[in-house]
């Protein structure tokens, strides 16, 4: 039987494994480069990312962004991932990256000037989003710019179904999704099979949290951010994007 998990941190795990390129880490999907580097250049413009910036990112991919801070020149850049193993191939591209979780960065208090966090809360568990932004305030120096980026506003889509057997499982994705994505499927099964690994299906699509804009802004203040502005994102009309300040002493 074929079962699924939704663990990001699993999924990001086997997508540093199964590794075709290094954009693959910013899970957008293939063929989306170039939507990566506008989305990170818009923030790079949202921030008014500096030469005495010193920036952090919470969930950094494929390292897009930490390579147009460095074009900007500014004083330091820290990304940090899910997983050791996407550590390893974004420090291998020449990226100041470490491994850790967005309620626990290994970061001292009031070190960084700029705070982005896109992309990523959305799969956070809901009871760990007000800690992950406490964390953003914490490491934030007073006036410090947090960009904290695509909050769906509406939930996911319903978990898809588990069946009895491969054969179902195959029937069903060719009814929903067309030849290909079954084929892509069946060879799966087959490596598995001739692997001897577990038959599990590891999803990181699954959206964990949303919030309407006026649930998101109460969690924010909460955490002691101060709101600047937000607005639609540009790509996906049912996310929403933030920027936030910490309030000087």
């Amino acid at each position: 039987m074929i079962s699924r998990s939704y663990n990001y941190v699993e999924y990001c795990r086997e997508t540093a494994a199964n590794l075709k390129t290094l954009h693959d880490l910013a899970l957008r999907g293939e063929g989306k480069e170039e939507i990566t580097a506008a989305i990170c250049q818009r923030i790079i413009e949202e921030v008014g990312l500096r030469p005495d910036d010193d920036l952090v990112e919470i969930g950094c991919g494929d390292g897009t962004l930490l390579r147009l801070a460095a074009k900007v020149g500014v004083r330091s850049a820290l990304g940090f991932l899910a997983t050791e193993q996407e550590v390893a191939l974004v420090r291998a591209a020449g990226l100041n990256v470490q491994q850790a979780f967005t309620d626990r960065l290994p970061v001292t208090d009031a070190s960084a000037s700029v705070v982005v966090c896109n992309n990523v809360l959305l799969i956070v568990p809901r009871e760990r989003v007000p800690l992950s932004l406490r964390e953003m305030h914490r490491v934030a120096r007073p006036g410090a710019r947090i960009f904290v980026g695509e909050i769906p506003f509406l939930p996911g889509p319903p978990l898809e179904p588990e069946f009895e057997n491969s054969w179902q499982t195959l029937a069903y994705l060719y009814r929903k999704y067309g030849l290909r994505t079954s084929l892509g499927m069946a060879r799966r099964m087959a490596y598995w099979k001739v692997s001897g690994k577990p038959m599990v299906i590891r999803d990181g699509s699954q959206i964990s949290f949303h919030a309407t804009t006026d649930e998101f802004l109460a969690l924010a203040r909460d955490a002691g951010l101060t709101p600047v502005r937000h607005w639609r994102h540009e790509h996906w009309d049912t996310r929403n994007d933030f920027l936030f300040t910490k309030a000087a002493v």
